[in-house]
């Protein structure tokens, strides 16, 4: 079956970095575009990042633009997002996810805090 793990958040200062992990099962990991989405408390989830499939091409919410990057390695089933210059706004639970055979599997979400 599908399965998405996400992993490495936590607690950080404004100004800086994390980096996410979501660990991909079940399916054909290079066949698929992924995304990271985001959902802070109170708000809707909302897209943070795409890749497509050979990670030629990548897309980003204006509010990550030039501080979060998003890669895969189609190798290891691995995707991720690297988070610079990260601001208390940035808090919000992180969540991988994809299509496969026409319906959308979401990981369990990883929580990341910026607080000083």
């Amino acid at each position: 079956q599908v399965q998405l793990v996400e992993s490495g958040g936590g607690l950080v200062q404004p100004g800086g970095s994390l980096r996410l992990s979501c660990a991909a099962s079940g399916f054909t990991f290079s066949s698929v575009h992924m995304s990271w989405y985001r959902q802070a408390p109170g708000k809707e989830r909302e897209l943070v990042a795409t890749i497509t499939r050979a990670g030629a091409s990548t897309n980003y919410a204006d509010s990550v633009k030039g501080r979060f990057t998003i890669s895969r390695d189609n190798a290891k089933n691995s995707l991720y997002l690297q988070m610079n210059s990260l601001k208390p706004e940035d808090t919000a639970v992180y969540y991988c996810k994809t299509v496969w055979g026409l319906k959308g599997y979401w990981g369990q979400g990883t929580q990341v805090t910026v607080s000083s």
